[in-house]
């Protein structure tokens, strides 16, 4: 037998690996897979406050709005914080490290001295009016202690905390204070079961584990309380839910060896039985929730984070789940929502049965015992004189031991996902109920992901629109926790390395008012001035908003267009930028009001994804180009050129050479693009020699064109191999996997744009100096271009020229400064040249394009280095739309 290690398993295993990657493993929903509208980066983060301490690991939050305090429990540490504004100084501080000896005890268990041998705080929760209870891992021993809110100093001495805190960093733990009973979830010791307990205060009650274990290697992710007995008909009692992942009960052959997720509950008044189930709860029940795509026949098992949204009335609480996939080595998300009527339903469904000791179970179909195995006291039962758990018969107590697990399954509401996400791993996420200018109640989602991103979204219809990502941190890191504060209008945000609070909205993104429209945000509406918060006003008659459609409301506002002309001789390659701000959308061009066809090289355009190239002019291409962006079946003008392409133009300005050991030249091409604006100055002389004649000359251009070229093109495969090994070892936001994953169509191309502002380092970029001025006069304001340009065509190789006349004679090369670096750097004239868009021409040879502006020259004297370092910074790239051939790059 063959090693995994022989070919034919590395070959297996790669075909297997191919396929994948192709499906993925399964189709995608078009419909579910939302692409975020607007990408921000940090640099363009407004209202965003840190806060960053020697401590690491900002894990547990406790915001109350109230006292306008965040409290932050970390690795060692917790912190009181100005919910105001969390970057506000000074910040109270607790010291709270695991003592020497202690980590040398954890590290002679064998745990890891770098991240588990610490003491991490797991619970931090109001205890009292005048205390808070905090309780940590302890460096593999766990503590809990007091804090005393008003001083901020742990008031006693430390307490056992084995039965309150989970030994382990990332042991799967929920807690929660009601009332001052403590309720937690968690595999609490090292090799104990997984169980649910409330610690004090008496009695104490735990999950059973004999004859049927009650939970199966569960991992949990939150909890919640349910206030069901405010006003209640029945007198029934107020109820802790759980939600955890588990291995499945049910032995089918869909859930075999496989994990779920599940809701458990239990009833607040519990006390446990009177013989049978002593110290065990007497109303513990468990049930499935299925997040899943019917039609597609995949199913998310794996429970990552809840968010409990309460109504008015308990009835309409929802639960928000994010749930994953059992693949660890595949990225996928879903959210599904769930109202509290359907798992009071689940739980008041058939029961499971376990017949052969937890390897089969089916739905129980015998007699049920009265009363209700699992049900909390009502005033039915107090009438009956059971008015305590523990008053139970022992027939209704044996049965729930043996029958923890309901048969009906907990559906989501419209049964399928409300949204989807491949290539994204969702951690935490929170929500709210925001009403909208047309009386609709929305809720906004935000939702963290492991790579530190931020996306926002609002439910319309059943579905998600995702209005925004936000980049939160520099380097890719998970979102630990994520709190929410109306009061405050802000959102809190802990990762492993800082606290981030950003406000809820920032409408003041939006410049016009179809931009503030299409966001489809509820928090935003169009003034007829601005886009403002509709919070913030008092009259809102007048405000503009469409969340349904993303499309109504602007049809009479005036809103700015960009114009901007070009001069171009016939036969100039002339690239028109046009730069789209929402992903959604899609750039139209229209020549004179008709549409211009991008396609095909026939058509002498090519309609790319950040403007149009107008290949080999003619000048019958004149006239009036218009840029729009068309999004909700809405075209909006972007910028407009107006472009006169004529035979007769005087030659350009010759590049005035700067400082440095190489020489440069420039010619007048017979294909060159040229600034209607600024007049030729006469070309400098230089005696008379055979060597400097017109074909010697012409020789040594081409041989100094050809050297050049050969080292940019060395330059650039050494530059895509760097970038693409570090794409590959950060595993960035949008990989090389996002990218194979990408189906066609438009939202391909909308990811295609994502991908090439955020991941990829070596495409065709847009030339900036110093001074902002970009590809021989474009002038960057704000990461934008203000200005358009030209094409400026150097000979390359194999380049033939169309017209007679001999190239005029070089301008000399000028001294070398006294302060000039000895470092060997490109002159000016080579940074001018450097390609915008390169495209091959006869096959063999390139022609690099230079895009020149009419109103401003570029000015000299930066290096080669410098100017590549700025291409690689500006980020602002030029992509070819699908359909490319052999003559494009």
């Amino acid at each position: 037998m063959q090693g995994a290690g022989s070919p034919a398993a590395q070959l297996l295993l790669l075909s297997c690996l191919c396929g994948v990657a192709a499906g993925y493993p399964f189709r995608t929903p078009l419909d579910l897979d939302v692409t975020p509208r607007v990408t921000v980066l940090t640099s363009g983060l407004h209202g965003c406050r840190r806060f960053q301490s020697s401590a690491v690991n900002y894990s547990t939050l406790l915001l109350e709005t109230e006292r306008e305090r965040l409290y932050v429990g970390a690795r060692g540490a917790a912190f009181a914080l100005n919910a105001s504004d969390i970057s506000a100084s000074p910040a109270l501080a607790i010291e709270w490290e695991a003592s020497p000896e202690q980590k040398r005890q954890c590290l002679l268990k064998g745990k890891d001295n770098k991240t588990e041998c610490f003491n991490h705080i797991r619970l931090l929760q109001r205890f009292n009016s005048t205390h808070l209870y905090m309780c940590g891992t302890h460096a593999f021993r766990p503590l809990c202690a007091y804090i005393d809110e008003e001083r901020f100093v742990i008031s006693s001495q430390p307490e056992e905390g084995r039965d309150k805190c989970p030994y382990g960093p990332t042991t799967g733990y929920t807690g929660l204070l009601v009332d001052q009973q403590l309720y937690t979830a968690s595999q609490y010791e090292f090799r104990s079961f997984p169980d649910i307990r409330r610690n004090s205060p008496s009695p104490t009650l735990k999950t059973e584990d004999a004859p049927t274990r009650w939970l199966n290697e569960a991992e949990f992710v939150g909890s919640a309380l349910v206030k069901e007995s405010l006003d209640s008909s029945a007198g029934d009692d107020d109820k802790i839910y759980f939600f955890f992942t588990e291995r499945s009960h049910e032995q089918t052959t869909a859930y075999s060896r496989s994990r779920v997720a599940r809701v458990a509950r239990v009833c607040k008044g519990d006390r446990g039985g009177h013989l049978t189930l002593q110290k065990r709860w007497t109303s513990f029940l468990k049930s499935r929730l299925t997040c899943s795509l019917p039609e597609y026949d995949f199913h998310f098992n794996v429970l990552r984070s809840v968010f409990v949204v309460h109504g008015p009335a308990p009835q309409d609480t929802i639960f928000y789940g994010v749930f994953g996939l059992e693949w660890k080595n595949v990225k996928a998300s879903a959210v599904c929502r769930f109202s509290l009527p359907e798992v009071q339903d689940a739980f008041r469904g058939p029961y499971m049965e376990d017949e052969d000791s937890g390897s089969k179970w089916r739905e129980y179909t015998g007699k049920i015992p009265d009363p209700r195995p699992g049900t909390c006291i009502t005033d039915a039962l107090r009438a009956r004189g059971i008015n305590i758990s523990t008053s139970l018969p022992d027939d209704v107590l044996d049965f729930v031991r043996r029958h923890p697990l309901m048969s009906q399954q907990v559906q989501p509401l419209d049964r399928r996902p409300v949204l989807f996400r491949r290539t994204t791993d969702y951690t935490h996420m929170a929500a709210h109920m925001v009403q909208g200018l047309d009386g609709q109640t929305y809720h906004v989602l935000y939702m963290g992901t492991d790579e530190g991103w931020l996306h926002k979204a609002v439910e319309v219809k059943g579905q998600l629109h995702i209005i925004e990502e936000l980049q939160l941190f520099e380097e890719p890191q998970p979102i630990n926790n994520l709190l929410m504060s109306t009061e405050q209008m802000s959102l809190y945000v802990s990762s492993p390395s800082a606290v981030v609070q950003l406000p809820l909205s920032n409408c003041h993104r939006y410049t016009s008012c179809y931009d503030c429209v299409f966001a489809r945000d509820p928090h935003c509406a169009w003034s007829g001035a601005e886009c403002v918060e509709v919070m913030t006003q008092a009259d809102r008659s007048a405000l503009i908003q469409d969340i349904q459609h993303g499309s109504t409301g602007c049809e009479h506002t005036q809103y700015n267009v960009v114009q901007r002309s070009r001069s171009v001789r016939v036969g100039d390659d002339v690239l028109l930028q046009c730069e789209l701000s929402s992903n959604l959308a899609t750039p139209l061009w229209t020549l004179d009001s008709g549409e211009v066809e991008g396609y095909d090289l026939n058509s002498g355009f090519r309609t790319g994804t950040d403007g149009l190239l107008i290949i080999e002019a003619r000048q019958d291409q004149s006239g009036l180009y218009v840029c729009h962006a068309v999004e909700n079946d809405i075209r909006v003008a972007i910028v407009t050129y107006n472009v006169t392409i004529s035979l007769d133009l005087p030659p350009p300005p010759p590049v005035e050479p700067t400082s440095g050991p190489f020489l440069t030249l420039s010619t007048p091409s017979p294909r060159l693009s040229l600034d209607e604006t600024l007049p030729p100055p006469p070309a400098p002389l230089l005696p008379h020699s055979e060597l400097l004649s017109p074909r010697n000359m012409e020789a040594m251009y081409l041989s100094l064109i050809t050297i050049l070229t050969g080292i940019c093109v060395v330059l650039t495969v050494v530059l895509v191999y760097v970038g693409f090994c570090l794409r590959v070892g950060r595993r960035g936001k949008y990989s090389l996997r996002a990218a194979a994953a990408a189906y066609p169509g438009a939202k391909r191309n909308n990811r295609n744009r994502k991908q090439r502002r955020h991941s990829s380092h070596m495409e065709l970029n847009t030339i900036c100096n110093g001074n902002g001025i970009c590809n021989g006069g474009s002038k960057l304001h704000n990461g934008s271009i203000q200005n358009g340009g030209l094409l400026e065509i150097v000979p390359g190789e194999g380049h033939t020229s169309s017209f007679k006349e001999s190239p005029p004679p070089a301008p000399p090369l000028p001294p070398i400064p006294e302060h000039s670096s000895p470092r060997c750097d490109f002159t000016s004239g080579l940074s001018a040249t450097l390609p915008s868009v390169l495209r091959r021409m006869n096959g063999n040879s390139y022609v690099l394009l230079r895009q020149s502006e009419t109103e401003i020259t570029s000015p000299n004297g930066h290096s080669f280095s410098e100017e590549l370092n700025r291409i690689l910074e500006k980020r602002k790239h030029t992509q070819l739309l699908p359909r490319p051939d052999e003559s494009s790059v």
